[in-house]
């Protein structure tokens, strides 16, 4: 059994461009990635702080989010992959 791998995907937003990047990681960047056999699912959250963060599932080896438009970033992206603790 393939383990499932769980990845975080944070990216600081420039203030303006935060409604805009925002449609562009749900409109655009995840419905790519979605096809891929490989995807289970993918959650997107935000911050007040102008931060979103992407927490995909994968059955093996994730597939990277395309970079954004950098007009819309205060900081590039940041890459993060788990798994899961047996407890």
């Amino acid at each position: 059994m393939t383990d499932v791998i769980v990845r975080m995907w944070e990216v600081r937003a420039e203030r303006a461009g935060f409604a805009d990047l925002i449609s562009w990681v749900c409109d655009t960047a995840l419905p790519d990635l979605e096809h891929n056999p490989l995807h289970i699912s993918s959650e997107v959250f935000s911050s007040t702080d102008n931060r979103l963060v992407v927490i995909s599932k994968w059955r093996g080896d994730p597939v990277s989010l395309p970079d954004p438009p950098a007009r819309m970033l205060a900081r590039t992206p940041h890459v993060w992959d788990f798994t899961q603790v047996d407890r």
